[in-house]
């Protein structure tokens, strides 16, 4: 049976790939520092191991003695507007703490990882829908972060098929890696009433918080260049991502070591402008709130919508859920006062 490490598989998003990884046969091992995570969300049937991925010796260790087959690093700082005030801290986490990952991968001789990349590589994209090859051009340092991961870990896997890495980790060191890069679009929903998003910074939460304490939602810029003004975003239920995982795990499993070198967006394809998302909001909390507009939040793209079409073809992944389910989910974990 196939055994995994999950980073920040206390988190939101890895709370919910845990569970799916387990039911789908493969063994968990949550690596996680409970910053932002929560460790009963851990399943019970996961080891959870409490540690930083900056701590290489700790994933080694890790890694060597709970034999690991492959690594979901999501372990990471996520926050756009953060990352504008605070770059350094976020190429500390970002960067060094995958570095971290892939070298403790290379001196176990663990070959394979699915990391957590994001549309936030894109930019400023021109294309309606945006395909794996467009452009990488990030506006804000968290996008910039993620887009140094992907180029690392490919490196390491140019390195590791050439033998060109040190010779001192010539020993367990694989002989090549498999990857995939999933570039997540914007997350949302809950898999679970108990496994809701506490994020301070997502547009749904935000409203939600708003409206329960009898506030208006907020707007961060109504005058971008799109049909009402704000924001387009691709939605993608936390579930939906959560099976890309998966998918992408029976791929790397089911291959040679170093024969997987994919990168897919994960999104639905369709987009949904702020004024939209809260149109739904109000319309699943049967409330009739009226949005206030503040200004623009630093290093928000005007639009980003996925093009899903290759990772359908090539590992039969699709978004099942829609918006208003994302919402109603999120809603029901909202109002369930054990999510935290």
């Amino acid at each position: 049976m196939a055994r995994w490490l999950l980073t920040g598989g206390a988190g939101y998003i890895g709370s919910h790939v845990a569970r799916q990884l387990l039911a789908s046969g493969v063994e968990v091992v949550v690596f996680d520092d409970l910053s932002t995570g929560i460790a009963k969300r851990v399943p019970a049937s996961a080891e959870l191991v409490v540690g930083d991925v900056a701590n290489t010796d700790l994933l080694t260790e890790t890694l060597r003695e709970q034999q690991i087959d492959g690594v979901i690093h999501l372990a990471a700082k996520k926050a756009v507007g953060e990352s504008v005030d605070r770059p350094l801290y976020y190429y500390r986490s970002n960067v060094d703490g995958l570095l971290s990952v892939l070298e403790a991968m290379a001196l176990t001789g663990v070959p394979r990882i699915v990391y957590s990349s994001s549309a936030a590589v894109y930019g400023e994209p021109d294309l309606a829908l945006i395909r794996e090859d467009s452009g990488t051009v990030p506006t804000n340092p968290y996008g910039e972060t993620k887009l140094f991961g992907e180029l690392a870990v490919r490196a390491q896997a140019r390195a590791l098929a050439t033998r060109s890495i040190d010779e001192e980790l010539l020993g367990p060191c694989p002989s090549g890696l498999s990857f995939v890069l999933l570039r997540y679009f914007n997350v949302a929903g809950a898999g679970s009433p108990d496994l809701g998003d506490p994020s301070v910074a997502n547009l749904i939460p935000l409203a939600l918080r708003a409206i329960a304490d009898g506030n208006a939602p907020k707007i961060f810029g109504d005058d971008y260049p799109t049909p009402d003004g704000t924001c387009i975003r691709d939605y993608i239920h936390v579930a939906d991502l959560a099976a890309a995982h998966v998918a992408a795990v029976q791929r790397c499993q089911s291959a040679d070591v170093g024969a997987v070198h994919a990168t897919y967006n994960v999104g639905r394809g369709l987009g949904s402008s702020v004024r939209e998302v809260l149109e739904v909001v109000n319309e699943v909390v049967d409330c009739d709130v009226s949005p206030i507009s503040v200004p623009r939040r630093a290093g928000d793209p005007a639009a980003l919508v996925a093009d899903p079409r290759l990772i359908s073809a090539e590992l039969g992944w699709r978004a099942e859920l829609g918006l208003a389910d994302m919402v109603r989910s999120a809603w029901a974990a909202w109002n369930n006062h054990d999510q935290a």
